[in-house]
Order: structure tokens, then C-alpha cells, then sequence
């Protein structure tokens, strides 16, 4: 499968982006796990949130609680990642990867997809 990360921008702080992850190939639908990382400079990657491949449960980083949604369209073939009250501290390069179990965690992903810069101003 192969996954790309749209939708990045400048956002002034409190403001709203929403990131897709566009697949191609093998149906997300059931199959995969996704997961949404970022990575700022300096710092490690970090999981930000997780969809499950089958009852569709959801999980989150701390940090974005109550401010990132995510969700699948199946039939597009796309998940996405609506970002509210965004942050100075929410810059990075936010990445989202496939993989058939679901969670926070790098190792759990095996498909990777290229990264979108978001850029949050104060």
C-alpha cells in the first residue's frame, strides 16, 4: 500500500487544518491500521493519533485530546485528521503510516507514507 499526506499549511494559533492520507493499492477497508505521527525538528517522532482497521476505535496523544479528529472514509480510501485549536507546539511534519495493528507506536507500522510540513504561528 502506498499512503501520501496532503493538506499541511500556515495556520495562525487557535486555527483549523485538516490533513488526508490518500492510499493506493490494497483497500484500506479492514486491512489496515492507521496511524498519524509528527516529527518537529530537534525532537523524536510521536505518535498523535490511530484508527483501528476493523471497529474503527481511536486513540490519541495527550497533547491533542479534544483538539485532533480522526476518521476514515473508506470508500475514498482516505483518512483524515481534522486539527483544531492548533498550537505553536503542533508544528512539525506530520506523517501517517499503515499497518495491520493500530496504536501509537512506530513499530506497529510497516507503511509509511511522505510527510506534510504544518505550521502553526503565533
Amino acid at each position: 500500500v502506498q499512503l501520501q499526506a496532503f493538506g499541511g499549511g500556515l495556520v495562525q494559533s487557535g486555527g483549523s487544518l485538516r490533513l488526508s492520507c490518500a492510499a493506493s493499492g490494497p483497500s484500506l477497508d479492514y486491512k489496515f491500521g492507521i496511524g498519524w505521527f509528527r516529527q518537529a525538528p530537534g525532537k523524536e517522532r510521536e505518535g498523535v493519533s490511530c484508527i483501528h482497521r476493523t471497529d474503527g476505535s481511536t486513540a490519541y496523544a495527550d497533547s491533542v485530546k479534544g483538539r485532533f479528529t480522526i476518521s476514515r472514509d473508506n470508500p475514498k480510501n482516505t483518512v483524515y485528521l481534522q486539527m483544531d485549536s492548533l498550537k505553536p507546539e503542533d508544528t512539525a511534519v506530520y506523517r501517517c503510516a499503515a499497518g495491520l495493528s493500530s496504536g501509537l507506536h512506530v513499530s506497529l507500522y510497516g507503511y509509511w507514507g511522505q510527510g506534510t510540513q504544518v505550521t502553526v504561528s503565533s
